[in-house]
């Protein structure tokens, strides 16, 4: 849905306050070689759809040496919701190089004000952006040089510059104010030096300490039942509710999704394995609903993590509508860190506009998420009252990932039970709706978005009509009280 990106003002604003972070000295110049963005832009707007936005969009672009200016830019990115972009020298630098006062490259590029280091790679539609974080580690009291490559790169004209520097014991000094002149018409805000130990939690409590931060963060994850979405971390609104089309076969699909766009919703979840995503795309296609209203999520099966980027052709020709709006890691398997990476790159590229992950659990995302630049927008997840995982959805949700809930009654062979569980039932009658209406209500209040499944119109009408009642609280933990820890799938 839309591209939120007004929200994310105040905190690019934010940054220029006090942005520098510290690196440990001279030497801390990090010869890793591989370029990086993660597409979070973010705006704020009131409309359904994925429209982008073209003002108020943050990158932080960083050069780092031994990691600590690129842990400081990870999380500033992570925090903001920020694009970030490493800027790697072409000819990466050496540790002979990088041999402090030897008379090495380094060191030579520092006495001449004229050097001027080749960047490999660029950044990808500089234009988007009002306001960029720039980090590096402090050189003689410098910026490296390879940080005016950047700045002679590009046209930062009207942007906001906020730099951030990493030093063992130098401060930001004129560091930066001897780059202003490379960027005349930029408006370069103060920066910060943050010592080479800085924690994230430190990052945080400086931002939160502002006082802009944590009003505008909070945003993120919280579901707005006035317009029934919810924003993403990477900045895009989806919808709460939808239809899950797990074993629905072509016609039958095509026939279920129509039917979910004429009754208003706009959320699709479909899957390689599910063998449907052609009809998913057909109903879209043929709906006459704008593609921008409507939200689409597929996935990946592990015995395509291997050929990663060959899948991702392929969902995107059997979808044939543009882009995916969501694509997740079905469950666990060989090669999913490889193919969450193709996946970031598809981000990149713009073919895919979020991207996250499914069936994945505590021990599993406490493992993979290092591993992975891009955080998962989503994680989806086997949830309804006899299994609510009520361990694992905080888990998830305090690192601003959104839940979602697959099988929310049930399952197959236990959702008649799980309809006429007399609680639920009873609970039902009280508010004049169906069970599965109470079931629906009570994972969205939870902070669940839910999916499910059916090839009955009128079902799915039903399943939408969600917001003309809520359960108090007394009755959520009365559902609370069902749980059984009882999973109905293997994944």
């Amino acid at each position: 849905m839309k591209r939120i990106t007004a929200i994310f003002l105040t905190l690019m604003l934010l940054f220029g306050l006090a942005a520098c972070s510290t690196e440990s000295g001279q030497s801390d110049i990090d010869t890793s070689s591989g370029n990086e963005s993660t597409a979070t832009d973010t705006g704020n707007g009131d409309d359904n759809s994925n429209e982008e936005t073209e003002i108020n969009n943050i990158l932080v672009a960083y050069f780092s040496a031994t990691g600590t200016t690129k842990q400081i830019a990870e999380y500033a990115a992570d925090i903001l919701g920020a694009d970030i972009y490493e800027i790697v020298p072409e000819d990466p630098y050496t540790d002979e190089d990088l041999d402090y006062y030897s008379g090495g490259r380094a060191d030579q590029e520092q006495d001449d004000p004229t050097a001027r280091p080749a960047i490999s790679g660029s950044v990808q539609n500089i234009d988007q952006y009002d306001t960029v974080l720039l980090g590096y580690p402090i050189w003689h009291g410098q910026a490296p040089r390879i940080i005016s490559t950047f700045l002679e790169s590009y046209n930062f004209d009207g942007k906001t510059i906020v730099p951030f520097c990493t030093s063992h014991s130098s401060g930001i000094g004129s560091s930066a104010a001897n780059l202003h002149s490379l960027t005349a018409n930029a408006n370069w805000l103060d920066g910060e030096r943050f010592s080479s130990g800085t924690t994230r939690e430190e990052i945080q409590a400086w931002l939160d300490s502002l006082g802009l931060i944590s009003n505008t963060a909070a945003e993120v994850g919280v579901f707005n039942f006035d317009t029934h979405t919810v924003l993403l971390n990477s900045g895009y609104e989806m919808p709460i509710m939808g239809l899950g089309t797990y074993s629905l076969s072509d016609e039958e699909c095509y026939n279920s999704v129509t039917a979910l766009l004429e009754a208003g919703g706009r959320l699709v979840d479909t899957a390689h394995i599910y063998g449907n995503e052609t009809a998913v795309g057909r109903a879209v296609r043929d709906s006459g609903v704008p593609r921008e209203e409507i939200f689409v999520i597929t996935k990946l099966y592990p015995n395509q993590f291997a050929n990663a980027e060959e899948a991702i052709v392929e969902a995107l020709e059997k979808l044939d509508i543009e882009y995916i709006d969501m694509m997740l890691l079905h469950h666990p398997g060989d090669n999913d860190v490889e193919a969450y990476k193709a996946m970031e790159q598809a981000v990149q590229e713009g073919k895919i506009r979020s991207i996250g992950l499914s069936n994945w659990y505590v021990e599993e995302l406490t493992e993979f998420l290092p591993q992975v630049t891009i955080t998962p927008a989503l994680v989806q997840n086997e949830i309804h009252p006899y299994y609510q995982e009520n361990d694992v959805i905080p888990f998830i949700q305090e690192k601003g990932i959104v839940v979602q809930g697959w099988y929310p009654f049930g399952g197959r062979g236990h959702t008649a039970e799980l309809l006429g569980d007399e609680v639920i039932s009873a609970i039902a009658e009280d508010h004049d709706v169906t069970s599965a209406q109470v079931i629906l209500r009570w994972n969205l209040q939870k902070g669940v978005v839910v999916i499910p499944g059916s090839s009955n119109p009128d079902h799915i009408r039903e399943n939408l009509d969600l917001f003309g009642f809520e359960l108090t609280e007394e009755e959520m933990s009365r559902i609370n009280a069902l749980d059984r820890g009882e999973k109905h799938d293997w994944y």
